[in-house]
C-alpha cells in the first residue's frame, strides 16, 4: 500500500478518505502487506527468508509500528519473528517463521510464512539461498465505509466499494540470496513471487470460503485484491572503532515494486555491544531517531519518526518498539543433548 505517497492531504479527516479510497482501488496497492519499518535491520528475515540461521542462536524478535499517531485510523502493524540454524545431512540449514497484522483505515491483513534456507560457503563467507511460502489474509470493513462529501474522488455508492465487511486468503511465496563476509552482509528478495490475488466472491465469500456479508445489491460485483511483486536490497556493516569498545554501524533498505521505490538509511553508534544510539532517512518521508539496548540474551529498540511531509501537520509522528530474546545452540558433537532449557528471566 503507496500510503506514504498520500502526503498532499494535510487534515486527518482527508487522510482517511485517501486511504479508504485507495485500499478500496485494489489495483493501486503498493506491497500492501509489507511494513517499511525503522527497525528493518533487528528483523532481517521479515525482508528476506535467506536471513534466517545467520547466527548460532534461536532468535525470537517482536514489536509494533504505530504510524501516523494523531491521525484516526492511521497504519498499526504488528510483527513477531523467529529463527534458527539446524544441520541435516551433514548441511547447514536455517529455518524460521515470520507473521504480522496489519491494519490501515478499514483494511486489515494478516501474513504468516515459514522459510527455509540452504547455506554454504563462498568467497570466504557464507551464501544462504532460501524459500517462504505462507498464508494471506485480507478483510475489508465495507460495513464502516465513510466518504465525505467533498471527496471529488468516489461517489457514496461508488461500485468498487464493498457495502459489507468482506475476506480472503491465498498463498504467498518469496524468494531471498543473503551473503554474509565477516561483519559486512547484503541480501536481494523478491516477497509475493507468485502475484497473490485474494478474490472476494459475490455470494459473500472470500476464496478461503469466509463469508463477507455483502449486500443483495451487490450479487453481480466481485471485488479482488492482488498484492505487487516487491524487490528489496539489503546492506550493511559492523566497523569497529580501533583501540575503542564502539562500533559503526551502516545499513540500508531498498524496496521496489518496478512502480515505485522507496529507500531507508541508518547510522547507528554501538558501545560495549550494549548501547546503541541511531539516525536514519527514508526518502522523502521520514527522518528517524533510535535508541537500543542489549543486555546478555535480551535486546530492546526504540524509534521515532519525523515526517518532512505534510502529514506532519495533522500528525506528532511514528512510534516503534521492539524487543527480543536469544538463546544459544550448541550443534558440537560434544553436546549430546544438542541444546539446553533456558530459563528466561
Amino acid at each position: 500500500m503507496r500510503v506514504n505517497r498520500i502526503y498532499r492531504w494535510p487534515s486527518p479527516k482527508a487522510v482517511l478518505a485517501v486511504i479508504i479510497a485507495a485500499v478500496c482501488s485494489f489495483s493501486d496497492a503498493f506491497a500492501q502487506g509489507d511494513a517499511m519499518l525503522t527497525h528493518y535491520w533487528a528483523v532481517p528475515t521479515y525482508y528476506n527468508p535467506a536471513a534466517v540461521g545467520e547466527t548460532d542462536y534461536l532468535r525470537l524478535r517482536g514489536g509494533s509500528r504505530l504510524q501516523w499517531v494523531g491521525i484516526e485510523k492511521a497504519p498499526k502493524s504488528f510483527l513477531a519473528a523467529a529463527d534458527l540454524p539446524f544441520k541435516f545431512a551433514d548441511r547447514k540449514w536455517g529455518a524460521g517463521i515470520v507473521a504480522q497484522q496489519e491494519s490501515m483505515g478499514l483494511y486489515r491483513n494478516l501474513t504468516i510464512n515459514l522459510q527455509l534456507g540452504y547455506k554454504f560457503k563462498l568467497l570466504k563467507g557464507e551464501l544462504t539461498l532460501a524459500l517462504q511460502g505462507g498464508y494471506l489474509n485480507e478483510q475489508f470493513k465495507g460495513s464502516e465505509v465513510y466518504i465525505p462529501d467533498d471527496d471529488d474522488f468516489h461517489e457514496p455508492d461508488d461500485e468498487a466499494i464493498p457495502t459489507r465487511d468482506v475476506a480472503g486468503s491465498a498463498f504467498d511465496f518469496g524468494i531471498g540470496a543473503y551473503y554474509r563476509r565477516g561483519g559486512s552482509w547484503l541480501g536481494v528478495s523478491l516477497l509475493h513471487a507468485n502475484n497473490p490475488t485474494v478474490t472476494f466472491t459475490a455470494d459473500g465469500k472470500g476464496s478461503d470460503g469466509i463469508a463477507g456479508g455483502i449486500a443483495s445489491g451487490d450479487m453481480e460485483k466481485k471485488f479482488e485484491f492482488t498484492a505487487s511483486r516487491v524487490l528489496y536490497f539489503t546492506a550493511g556493516s559492523n566497523i569497529k572503532v580501533k583501540n575503542t569498545l564502539l562500533e559503526v554501524i551502516p545499513s540500508m533498505l531498498v524496496r521496489t515494486d518496478f512502480t515505485f521505490t522507496d529507500i531507508e538509511l541508518t547510522g547507528r553508534l554501538r558501545y560495549n555491544r550494549m548501547f546503541s544510539a541511531g539516525i536514519g532517512y527514508r526518502y522523502k518521508d521520514a527522518v528517524s531517531f533510535m535508541l537500543g539496548a542489549e543486555f546478555k540474551s535480551v535486546f530492546f529498540g526504540y524509534s521515532y519518526d519525523y515526517n518532512l511531509n505534510d502529514i506532519a501537520k495533522a500528525s506528532s509522528g511514528s512510534h516503534e518498539i521492539f524487543a527480543g530474546y536469544s538463546i544459544k545452540l550448541d550443534f558440537s558433537e560434544k553436546n549430546r543433548f544438542k541444546h539446553k532449557s533456558i530459563r528466561i528471566l
